[in-house]
């Protein structure tokens, strides 16, 4: 059995769309055990209210207090070491549960992860990873908001990391990392970019590219698309923002009149399987690499769905073992990140 821990009470739907979340995702796999974090009573009375529910499979730890996303996220961590959040991500410290997931304060989740968890030798800094749907099928987007300032050993952590799990998580066969610039001539960017360009093409064993301009993004040019945080964010609430406003004009529009309408019945089925590609919640959470230890972060509006996804993700991950092969190949990384810094001056 994986062992999930979630906190039931973290997102603006909590604490009934987590855990019916944690329960979809235990009637789909048989190999998961959920603990919820978070009110033992107020956890217990919920299931309750659920008839068919089994304890079997679940199990509760109490935490009585909740970190709210207005409060600072170090101090909540340091003052609230009986919320949800804590309890959770210790639960993952002391081997209780193999990941954590979240939907509440982004601040907490990463903050906590760094603190209480620490990261895997040689990395330098964790990257927010989030998949984003694409023509092609999917790319892994990072860093999307861990790590607003960065440095170019950084960014080509952050490319590895983002290949293995596009290889070992999603099944992705010598995935294609492409890093995010203005234009894809080698003149182009600014003098970070040019830094990090000789530095991550030194890298070993990786299917670098190039450059990639955000209007190539949604096509599926890259499997891996690597930057630093400022801009992965501000990418990807862009990204999110226009998906929802295309989704919502073509219903708008399919339902506006009776001729419409009439279509609208011929193509539902093809539209509706094409639409849900562009789902946010069908992907999960987006998960913090490099922690000793798993933590996903979900959207604070995450459903039942986006939980259970997140869930199911988070097996993907445990199984393939991630945390264990970064180790192995983070240090041939820094041997080769080290040369390629000294010969361009950057050491």
């Amino acid at each position: 059995m994986i062992k999930i821990a979630l906190d039931v009470m973290g997102g603006d739907n909590c604490p009934d769309s987590n855990i019916d979340g944690a329960l979809l995702a235990l009637e789909k796999s048989s190999d998961i055990h959920m603990v919820l974090c978070g009110p033992e009573e107020l956890i217990k009375e919920k299931l309750g209210a659920k008839s068919k529910v089994s304890m079997d499979r679940i199990s509760i730890i109490d935490a009585s207090e909740v970190i709210t996303t207005n409060e600072h996220p170090v101090s909540a961590i340091q003052k609230k070491k009986d919320s949800s959040i804590v309890k959770g991500i210790m639960a993952v410290k002391n081997n209780e549960a193999s990941a954590f997931i979240s939907a509440g304060s982004s601040g907490a989740v990463l903050a906590g992860g760094q603190l209480k968890l620490g990261r895997v030798k040689l990395v330098q800094r964790t990257p927010l990873a989030t998949i984003i749907p694409t023509k092609k099928g999917v790319s892994l987007l990072l860093d999307c908001g861990a790590n607003v300032d960065a440095r170019p050993e950084w960014i080509c952590q952050f490319a590895r990391m983002g290949s293995l799990y596009m290889e070992k998580v999603m099944g992705i066969k010598n995935p294609v990392v492409k890093l995010v610039n203005l234009g894809l001539e080698d003149e182009k960017g600014n003098a970070f970019i040019k830094s990090v360009k000789p530095m991550i093409e030194a890298l070993p064993n990786i299917n670098y590219q190039g450059y990639i301009e955000s209007r190539e993004i949604p096509y599926g040019a890259a499997d891996v698309i690597v930057t630093d945080a400022w801009t992965g964010n501000a990418m990807l609430k862009l990204y999110e923002g226009t998906g929802s406003v295309l989704i919502s004009t073509i219903k708008s529009t399919l339902m506006s009149g009776f001729i419409t309408k009439i279509g609208a019945l011929l193509i539902m089925p093809k539209l509706k399987k094409e639409l849900k590609r562009f789902d946010a919640s069908e992907y999960g959470g987006a998960p913090l690499l490099g922690l000793k230890g798993l933590i996903v972060k979900c959207h604070g509006n995450a459903k039942a769905k986006e939980i259970c996804n997140a869930i199911l993700q988070c097996e993907s991950f445990v199984n393939a073992g991630i945390n264990e092969v970064l180790t192995e190949y983070l240090e041939e990384d820094a041997k080769a990140i080290d040369e390629a810094m000294k010969l361009f001056g950057n050491a």
